[in-house]
């Protein structure tokens, strides 16, 4: 009995030593993990295209023009829609909304400067040194786009035109908009050291998106460009004045929302709109509409989007199944794969009949030991297009430990065993 221990001892001990040499270079492991690498997806068959998926060219005024699912910031039509130009008198609604954002309280008094007071027509008529309530300016810049409410208002906000032009710039850039670039906050023609007052269709349809919608502020927004008229004084109240809202289209189709008028020399006239129908929300935006005598191109334009849109797109949930997900290969782990796990949920999108909707799994292509539990290794995407609209995390669903000494004499020990019972 007691050489059979010495033998089992002697055993161990060459073992261990047989461990450390083929263990050692899993030590270069700790830590190391691989860069994302984007790979295994599940695509759908390629299909011809029918009369159903072929997007109708339509006849436009517009030189810029985009029809926009509010709801998920896609984009179901555009002409020139990335094409920088002038905006004109839309630029008020990024004015309006940062002024609702920043506004302390609804009696937040605002001051006219000289500057505000000279600004050109269409002019409230304000006066150098007078005050007024910055709740009753923002009617005065929606309803009747008066550029002396613009100035006086961000120079009440921002304490001068330029501070407030790049908060403007800081919350387009926030919002996505690589292509928009404002001087004034009125929207006449303008330039400064970085180029010319301008943005995009596309991006002038994300800015009014956000407006109504993902603003912290967008019902006040939207209770002050739905209202038809509105009057007030000054401060002091020895001045009266009254707006009429000039958004005509308000009362042109069922469900309007929202919009803004604009025109300077250089811009033509524009527009921005949104409307709720049917479960829909549409955004609109026209750049370069026509110049005089063609006033009403931006109704004729913004009703054949916005018609376009309910005809043609349903609002369609996808609800996937739950994702079977593969496992990924772990390099120098206690077990060879880790399983994964992800939370989708439903979501809307609005697609026309014939539309697919393809889900692309990307996952690293592999991981190095240790890898703890909930570590974020790929993502479900869901693309129309092949542009993503929603996207979920994949995380890995255990812990699994890397190779050391002990497991390596654990594994060892234990064929020993088996082999000699």
């Amino acid at each position: 009995m007691r050489m059979k221990n010495l033998i089992i001892k002697g055993t161990a001990i060459l073992l261990a030593g047989m461990v450390g040499a083929v263990c050692i270079p899993y030590q270069a492991c700790v830590g190391r993990y691989p860069s994302f690498v984007w790979a295994q997806e599940e695509t759908q068959p390629e299909r011809e295209p029918t009369e159903h998926t072929i997007k109708e060219e339509l006849e436009l005024y517009a030189r810029g023009a985009v029809l926009m699912d509010g709801d998920s910031g896609r984009i179901l039509y555009g002409k020139n829609e990335d094409d920088p130009m002038p905006m004109a008198s839309t630029t008020k609604i990024m004015t309006c909304i940062l002024a609702l954002e920043a506004m302390e309280n609804p009696e937040q008094v605002c001051e006219v400067s000289s500057n505000a007071a000279a600004q050109p027509q269409v002019k409230l008529g304000m006066v150098q040194g007078d005050t007024f309530y910055l709740k009753d300016l923002l009617y005065s810049l929606m309803l009747e786009s008066h550029n002396d409410s613009a100035v006086c208002i961000a120079e009440s906000v921002s304490g001068s035109v330029e501070e407030f032009a790049a908060l403007m710039n800081r919350k387009a850039a926030e919002l996505g908009c690589r292509d928009t670039h404002f001087v004034t906050p009125n929207g006449l023609d303008a330039e400064d050291a970085e180029g010319i007052h301008h943005t995009t269709a596309a991006e002038l349809a994300r800015i009014m998106r956000y407006c109504i919608g993902e603003s912290p502020a967008s019902e006040q927004f939207l209770e002050i460009t739905e209202t038809d008229s509105y009057s007030f004084t000054n401060q002091a109240g020895s001045r009266s004045y009254s707006c009429v809202n000039h958004n005509a289209f308000l009362h042109m189709m069922e469900g309007v929302l929202s919009g803004k008028t604009g025109f300077t020399g250089n811009a033509g006239y524009c527009y921005v709109c949104a409307l709720e129908q049917d479960g829909k929300q549409l955004v609109v935006a026209l750049l370069a509409c026509g110049w005089p005598n063609h006033k009403r191109y931006k109704w004729t334009d913004t009703r054949k989007l916005m018609e376009y849109g309910l005809e043609r797109y349903e609002k369609r949930t996808i609800a996937d199944e739950k994702t079977e997900l593969p496992a990924i290969t772990v390099t120098d782990g206690q077990k060879s794969v880790v399983t994964l796990t992800a939370e989708t949920s439903p979501f809307e999108l609005l697609l026309m009949p014939e539309e697919k909707v393809e889900k692309k799994i990307s996952l690293v292509p592999e991981l190095a030991a240790p890898v703890d539990k909930g570590i974020e290794v790929g993502s479900i995407s869901y693309l129309v297009e092949g542009e993503i609209y929603e996207s979920f995390p994949v995380y890995t669903a255990e812990t699994v430990d890397q190779i050391d000494y002990l497991y390596c004499l654990h594994k060892i020990w234990m064929r020993y065993l088996l082999k000699n019972e």
